[in-house]
């Protein structure tokens, strides 16, 4: 989809606001006596960028390496990069002609993008090649290919991202924040956080940092498509220091309408990957909210500090998500840490359990203690009596044992749904799956769930992301 297709669709979903921007008014208005030549040269050029950046003390990946022209690629040591890096374009933009490689083969010494497949050298040197040519920069101009860190998704995002690296996109005017998204990779959009190619941009309340409508393509959605976890309610970790980043990028550029993306790295936190002198209108979808309305609010205010367009930020443009969003959306907001009550399906008798809230598990998972005291005593007893290792396998003999004690076990114990295998980081163990039933939060849930000895551990169950459903989660919340 194009970018012009991609504005008409925005227009027609909210047509009903007169705060629209439209691509007219938003290079008329505030793109030619905002974003003067020397400014759109800093943000269309990613190195110079970089440079300011780091002369500013403002966090960004770190350049490894540069290719600049023939000579420079002939020579290339390619053994001297790491074993994860992002090869990009220095004049690219819309994520064009960019390579992420998250680590490297020690048998065969080549290279694995982040979709696990390999690459040789000699497909780097092409692509470096058509970056030299100027086929992903902004005017087919010669460009320079350089390496740069890749960047590890923030553990809180992760589950929300496929393959790829979440950003967070804030506009920025007269040195207050007046907008902001965050953009999500997907199977579609082949890892790349690029709402044309079938990423998801989500509205974020200024406020709060706490997401709110999402958008794929041009069609308002509820659940992730890869996952079906839920998009509203994710609070974005250093959201105060994400918006400071944005105006300081905005104080020591002097790109007067900016688009500031930024990434959290899961080590390093919030790092600026790139401006934008041009950015997009899209966000306004996700925001269900014009531009228009929201800059001409903050045109001609006195702003002297970053601290003071961060307060002018959350005063007028934050809702009050953290007040409304369970009546918004009909959904319980819980946080990582809960309490429970599991349920006895024969005495109705329950126990409370503290819980952990884990969306980058699938299933609930209960230890060998719970399941007892809600009278799953005989299948720990049955499980444990089968003659076979249980945990720390590797996959192949998993599979097999799987294949052949589940059905034994389903005729032998008929309270046994199947067993089912559980990847770890130790290699894999096999689960007995059961039903139980148990409350969180006022609300009742019937599910199937693994029973897993979890001995030494603080919380003697976590509830997956099959059962999460009918929650928002807020990583704040205690």
């Amino acid at each position: 989809m194009s970018i012009s297709s991609y504005f008409q669709d925005a227009v027609s979903i909210l047509s009903d606001n007169d705060d629209i921007l439209g691509l007219n008014e938003r290079n008329l208005m505030f793109l030619r006596p905002n974003n003067k030549r020397r400014a759109r040269k800093i943000a269309d050029n990613k190195l110079i960028t970089k440079k300011i950046l780091v002369k500013n003390q403002i966090a960004t990946p770190k350049i490894i390496s540069q290719i600049r022209n023939i000579e420079d690629l002939e020579s290339f040591d390619w053994h001297s990069l790491p074993k994860s890096f992002a090869l990009k374009p220095k004049n690219g933009y819309e994520g064009r002609g960019i390579i992420v490689i998250s680590g490297k083969s020690n048998k065969t010494g080549l290279f694995i993008k982040t979709d696990g497949r390999r690459v040789e050298p000699a497909e780097l040197k092409e692509r470096v090649l058509r970056i030299l040519d100027g086929e992903y920069s902004l005017r087919n101009e010669a460009d320079t290919a350089f390496f740069e860190q890749k960047v590890t998704t923030h553990h809180s995002l992760a589950p929300y991202a496929y393959k790829g690296v979440p950003d967070i996109r804030v506009i920025v005017y007269n040195k207050v924040p007046v907008m902001a998204e965050l953009r999500l990779p997907t199977k579609a959009s082949d890892g790349k956080a690029n709402l044309h190619r079938g990423g998801i941009i989500v509205g974020i309340d200024m406020a709060s940092g706490t997401t709110t409508t999402a958008v794929q393509y041009d069609n308002i959605i509820e659940y992730h498509p890869d996952n079906d976890m839920i998009l509203s309610g994710i609070r974005i970790p250093y959201w105060d220091k994400i918006l400071e980043l944005s105006v300081k990028c905005q104080m020591v550029t002097g790109i007067g309408f900016l688009g500031a993306d930024i990434v959290i790295d899961d080590v390093y936190g919030p790092m600026v990957m790139e401006l934008n002198a041009r950015p997009g209108l899209g966000i306004q979808i996700a925001n269900q909210d014009g531009l228009k309305g929201r800059l001409n609010r903050v045109k001609g205010l006195k702003i002297k500090t970053m601290n003071r367009g961060v307060n002018v930020a959350k005063s007028l443009f934050g809702g009050d998500i953290e007040e409304s969003i369970e009546e918004i959306s009909g959904k319980q907001v819980i946080g990582i840490e809960e309490k429970a009550k599991f349920m006895n399906f024969l005495t109705n008798e329950s126990i409370d359990a503290k819980v952990k809230i884990d969306t980058g598990a699938t299933l609930t998972t209960i230890n060998y203690d719970i399941a007892e005291k809600i009278g799953l005593s005989s299948i720990v007893d049955y499980f444990n009596n089968l003659p076979f290792e249980k945990r720390n396998l590797d996959r192949d003999e998993a599979y097999l044992l799987r294949k052949k004690w589940s059905k034994i076990a389903r005729t032998e114990n008929p309270n046994i749904q199947r067993l089912i295998i559980i990847k770890a980081s130790n290699g894999v163990t096999i689960r007995p799956l059961v039903k139980i039933k148990f409350e969180m939060s006022g609300l009742i849930i019937e599910t199937k769930a693994t029973i897993e000895e979890r001995e030494g551990l603080t919380f003697p169950a976590i509830i997956g992301k099959k059962d999460l459903k009918r929650f928002l989660i807020d990583i704040t919340k205690k």
